[in-house]
C-alpha cells in the first residue's frame, strides 16, 4: 500500500515506560534483574527512551533504577517523578539522565487531590523544572489528566514548564478518555509551544488511534509500554504503534524485526500472556487454518497478510482444524519431511477434521500419528516417560523422572519455582549428555494450558511448542494433574524433535544421548 502523508518527520521518537506505567498493572511486580533484562531488550530493539521506574516508590524501586542506568545504555533514561522536590532529589540518587515531571492539570486533581491551585502548581513545576536543570537533568514535564484539562489552563501550565527549560512537554490522556478528535485540538496548541509527546491508554479503544491523531497535529514522540501493558485497559502497545508507523506512512522508530522477541521478554518477565488474537505478537497473527488461506497464503505470502512476520521476527504457521484443507495438510506434513500419496493425504484431511470437529487442536504430534495410522508406520520411540513423581511442599518444590531413552532408562531429578518447573528441569537433567556433560537443548516456544473441566478436580490440556535448531513441534496432552499433562507433553515433543534429528543424522542414536 502507498504510505499515506501523517507527519512531517522522517523519524517518530518511542519513550518506553513497561518498567513504570506497565508495573502499575494489578499482579505484575519486576525485580531488579529483570527490569534489567526488559533494558537491555528495549535498548537492542533502538528505544528512544526508557522510564526506569517511580524512584520515589522505594528502596528496591531505587536499586532497580540504578542498575538500569547504570547499564551504559544508548537510551535515555528516566525516572518518574511527582510534583515534589524529593521526587527529583531520589531519581538523581539513583544516577538516571533525566525526569518525566508529572504535574496536575485538570482542576479535578489539581483541587481534589493535590489541594493546591492553578498558580500555584504553575509555580511549583516552575520551580522544580528550574531545579532539575540545575541539576543536569533532562526534563519532560507531563500534564496528568491533560485530556480533561481546561485547555488555556494546560498551555499556560506547560508554557511555562518550556519556559523554565524544560526539554519537552507531553499531552496526557491519563484515563483514556479522549477520542482522536480531542487529541489532535490539545496537541495542536501544545505542539505550537515547543516539542511535545503523547501520552495514551486504551480504555475507549482509542489509544492507537489517538497516537495517530496527535502525531498529525505536531507531536513528535510516543509514550507506551510492550504489549500494552498498564493500568485499567493499559497503555498504548508500542510495538502497535510501531508497525502501523512503519507500513502505513513509512515512518522509522525502532527495530521492527526484534519486536516479537521484545514481547516474549517483557511477557516472560510480567506473567503477562500474549494475547492470541494481538497485533504483531499474538499466536494467531500469522496464523492460517481455514483451507481457502492456506492454500492462497502458500501461492503468496501476501494473500492473507498485510506485511511479512519476518518484519517484526515472526514466522508463518500453518494450524490445524476442522478448516483445514489438503494444501494445508501436505504443507504441514512437508515441514516434518513425510511424503504421503493423494490418497492418503485425503485420508489424512478426513481424520484431521474429524478430530477438530470435536473441538481439538490439532497439533504436530496429532498430524503425525495420524500419517503413521494411516501409512500402516511404527515408530520407534526414542524418548518415554515411565515415571515421574514431584512435590511442592516446603520452600523447594522437587520433581524427579524415569525416562526411558533408547534401550536406557534415566532418572534424574530438578528443582523449580513450582511443581511444574521442577518437572521439565527434571526432564533436562534425565536427557543431559554424554560423559562430557554435553547437554540435548531444546527450546520451549509456548506454554498453555486449558482447563477443559471446571470444579477442584478439573481436566486440563497442555499445550507446548517446542524448537530445536531449525525443527519445531506443538504437542498436547491432557491429565487431572498438571504437572504429568506438562512433562508429558514435553517429553512427547522432545521424542519428536530427536526422532526427526536422527533420521537427519544430526544426532547420535538414542542410547548415547546420555550416560549414566
Amino acid at each position: 500500500m502507498t504510505p499515506t502523508p501523517l507527519t512531517t518527520l522522517d523519524e517518530v521518537q518511542l519513550l518506553d515506560t513497561t518498567l513504570r506505567d506497565g508495573e502499575q498493572m494489578p499482579g505484575v511486580s519486576l525485580k531488579p534483574a529483570e527490569k534489567v533484562e526488559v533494558a537491555r531488550e528495549l535498548d537492542a530493539a533502538g528505544m528512544h527512551l526508557i522510564e526506569a521506574g517511580s524512584a520515589c516508590t522505594s528502596e528496591g524501586e531505587r536499586e532497580a533504577i540504578r542498575r538500569v542506568a547504570s547499564e551504559g545504555l544508548d537510551a535515555t533514561v528516566t525516572s518518574f517523578a511527582r510534583g515534589v522536590k524529593a521526587d527529583i532529589d531520589h531519581a538523581l540518587d539513583c544516577g538516571v539522565d533525566g525526569v518525566n515531571l508529572v504535574v496536575p492539570a485538570s482542576d479535578k486533581h489539581v483541587e481534589t487531590k493535590v489541594g493546591s491551585t492553578r498558580d500555584g502548581v504553575v509555580e511549583t513545576t516552575v520551580e522544580l523544572v528550574e531545579y532539575a536543570n540545575d541539576h543536569g537533568l533532562w526534563v519532560e514535564v507531563l500534564g496528568e489528566d491533560g485530556s480533561r484539562a481546561d485547555l488555556d489552563y494546560l498551555e499556560r501550565l506547560l508554557g511555562a514548564g518550556l519556559d523554565a527549560g524544560a526539554d519537552r512537554i507531553c499531552y496526557c490522556d491519563t484515563v483514556g478518555a479522549a477520542d482522536p478528535e480531542r487529541t489532535a485540538q490539545v496537541v495542536s496548541r501544545l505542539a505550537d509551544r515547543g516539542p511535545t509527546s503523547l501520552h495514551t491508554h486504551d480504555d475507549l479503544g482509542f489509544g492507537v488511534a489517538n497516537v495517530h491523531a496527535g502525531l498529525k497535529a505536531g507531536a513528535d514522540t510516543v509514550h507506551g509500554t510492550v504489549m500494552g501493558v498498564g493500568e485499567r485497559a493499559g497503555n498504548v502497545a508500542l510495538e502497535e504503534v510501531a508497525i502501523a508507523l512503519d507500513r502505513s506512512y513509512d515512518i522509522d522508530t525502532v527495530e521492527l524485526e526484534r519486536l516479537y522477541r521484545l514481547c516474549r521478554t517483557v511477557s516472560e518477565a510480567t506473567g503477562v500472556a500474549l494475547p492470541p488474537n494481538k497485533a504483531v505478537c499474538g499466536a494467531n497473527a500469522f496464523a492460517h487454518e481455514s483451507g481457502i488461506h492456506t492454500d492462497g497464503t502458500l501461492k503468496d505470502g501476501t494473500m492473507y497478510e498485510p506485511y511479512p512476520p519476518e518484519t517484526v521476527g515472526r514466522e508463518r504457521r500453518l494450524v490445524l482444524g476442522k478448516h483445514a484443507g489438503r494444501a494445508g495438510v501436505k504443507a504441514a506434513l512437508a515441514e516434518h519431511d513425510v511424503a504421503v500419496d493423494d490418497d492418503e493425504l485425503s485420508e489424512v484431511v478426513n481424520r484431521v477434521k474429524e478430530l477438530g470437529d470435536r473441538g481439538k487442536r490439532v497439533t504436530d504430534a496429532d498430524l503425525l500419528a495420524i500419517t503413521e495410522d494411516v501409512q500402516g508406520r511404527e515408530r520407534d520411540r526414542h524418548v518415554e516417560l515411565v515415571d515421574l513423581s514431584a512435590t511442592s511442599g516446603g520452600n523447594l518444590p522437587t520433581a524427579s523422572v524415569r525416562l526411558r531413552v533408547g534401550d536406557d532408562e534415566r532418572v534424574a531429578s530438578g528443582t523449580g519455582a513450582g511443581p511444574v518447573d521442577a518437572g521439565l528441569e527434571a526432564v533436562r537433567a534425565a536427557l543431559a549428555g554424554d560423559s562430557a556433560g554435553e547437554e540435548v537443548s531444546f527450546d520451549l516456544d509456548s506454554y498453555h494450558v486449558d482447563a477443559i473441566t471446571g470444579g477442584t478436580d478439573a481436566v486440563v490440556t497442555v499445550e507446548v511448542d517446542l524448537s530445536r535448531g531449525d525443527r519445531s513441534v506443538s504437542v498436547s496432552s491432557t491429565d487431572a494433574d498438571i504437572t504429568r499433562a506438562s512433562v508429558v507433553a514435553m517429553v512427547d515433543g522432545l521424542d519428536r524433535l530427536l526422532s526427526a534429528a536422527a533420521e537427519d543424522g544430526a544426532t547420535p542414536d538414542a542410547a548415547s544421548l546420555a550416560d549414566d
